[in-house]
């Protein structure tokens, strides 16, 4: 059996996209496909990349196969920055849609995208939403933004559309405006920042109009994890499926790649569409490890055409799963993203990371908000500090979160309790698009 093609003509190649339309492809077909993808791309990368026509002038793209994909050079965001013009593999006017991706020096890069990448990138969403039971009867309310030179809402938008959808754009709007909109267009999935859709849950429940008993049976979580480790199920995810009285997704991407990872139905991993990118976990040396094993992700997108990218370091720490789903798919799935590498802390020689502070905290009744701040003690260790908000006067309770903490990651960590109106201004920043629960202070010292 052979994956169904689909191909769009451009300026100096024809892109290709091998369609799975079939759920059960063997391991084996995806692998021959994606290897035969990759040389299309390397050579692709080499004929029209002034970057890459530099980094991989010794490089036969017809030698690479994903079995040495290990020689080929890391692409890093500083990379992007530094080189960001020099990554245009097009010429001026076949670029369509120029976004803006956060840099690690604070400075915004610009992200190209050809009318080509736009229907990659619906493509992407279309089979993704679909897996996680979309379809075209639903109606879709997007509450992230479409505009602010962000890819997110207009990426679901474009799937959304593909499937037949009806979708509701009224991004990042009061809770006040989403209700009205609720009301009065009954949308049957919302998608949103689970953080905000629980406090938009929370405010209708308090104005009587209970969402357990709305028409919403899915809601796609963008932007934090709902999973743990082991694809549990965190405190929010659960808040939400019972607030909501529906299912929870998860799903990841990141504005250079244009490459989604959605959960099915089973609800155990974001999926890989194989025909779109390929995917690997690396340490801190750079090697590549083994399913299951906990790293930074690396993306090489294949069949992006304004500014394609190889191994491009995300920064996201999590891991593969490769053995098949139980949805039929034998294509691997992405664990959820548990940290940001530079937000890895080091505390008394152990590692921890903010998402696994945050799954604890959630779990706490009391608690209504929070967030950490991180400051250098010495070379080899931080000093962590949990501020936190109450819902009720709770006798010790920073011993009682203190002690949680300890039992959990075997490290003792401070924890603060303030005033809710002071950490929501620490919190929630005018113009973030997302809560900011992690400080970094180790630059000051």
């Amino acid at each position: 059996m052979k994956p169904s093609m689909n191909s769009t003509s451009n300026n100096n190649k024809t892109i290709k996209f091998s369609r799975f339309e079939n759920i059960d492809f063997s391991s084996s077909v995806i692998e021959q496909t994606q290897n035969n993808l990759l040389k299309e791309h390397i050579q692709y990368c080499k004929d029209n990349s002034p970057y890459y026509q530099k980094v991989l002038n010794k490089i036969n793209s017809a030698d690479i196969s994903l079995g040495n994909l290990i020689d080929l050079p890391f692409t890093e965001k500083t990379d992007i920055e530094n080189f960001n013009d020099e990554f245009i593999a097009v010429s001026t006017e076949k670029i369509v849609d120029i976004v803006l991706s956060s840099g690690t020096t604070g400075k915004p890069t610009k992200i190209m995208y050809t009318e080509n990448d736009l229907n990659r990138l619906a493509y992407n969403e279309e089979k993704s939403l679909k897996a996680s039971g979309v379809t075209s009867k639903d109606v879709v309310l997007l509450t992230c933004t479409m505009d602010r030179c962000f890819i997110a809402g207009l990426a679901y938008f474009l799937g959304l559309r593909n499937i037949g959808a009806s979708v509701i754009r009224n991004g990042v709007g009061t809770i006040e405006s989403h209700v009205e909109i609720i009301n009065r267009l009954k949308p049957t999935l919302i998608v949103g920042v689970p953080t905000f859709l629980k406090k938009l849950g929370m405010y209708l429940n308090g104005i009587s109009s209970k969402p357990d008993s709305l028409n919403i049976n899915r809601l796609i979580c963008i932007g934090e994890p709902i999973r743990d480790r082991c694809l549990q199920p965190l405190h929010i995810a659960e808040e939400l499926q019972k607030l909501w009285n529906a299912k929870v997704y998860s799903t990841y991407a990141s504005t250079e790649t244009i490459t989604t990872f959605c959960e099915c139905e089973k609800q155990s991993g974001g999926h890989l569409l194989p025909d779109l990118a390929i995917v690997e976990i690396i340490d801190e040396q750079g090697n590549v490890l083994p399913s299951g094993e906990l790293g930074e992700v690396v993306v090489t997108p294949l069949a992006m055409e304004g500014m394609p990218l190889i191994r491009f370091k995300t920064g996201d720490i999590s891991f593969i799963i490769d053995e098949p789903c139980l949805c039929g798919r034998n294509s691997i799935r992405l664990g959820p993203i548990l940290g940001r590498k530079k937000q890895m802390m080091k505390v008394q020689g152990t590692t921890i990371y903010p998402q696994s502070i945050f799954s604890i905290l959630e779990e706490v009744d009391f608690v209504s908000d929070y967030f950490l701040e991180i400051h250098k003690e010495s070379e080899l260790s931080d000093r962590i500090q949990v501020f936190i908000a109450l819902k009720e006067n709770i006798f010790d309770a920073e011993s009682i979160i203190s002690k949680k903490i300890k039992a959990r990651i075997r490290v003792k960590i401070e924890v603060n309790v303030i005033d809710e109106e002071l950490l929501n201004e620490r919190v929630y920043k005018s113009g973030s698009r997302k809560p900011i629960r992690f400080v970094d202070k180790r630059s000051e010292y």
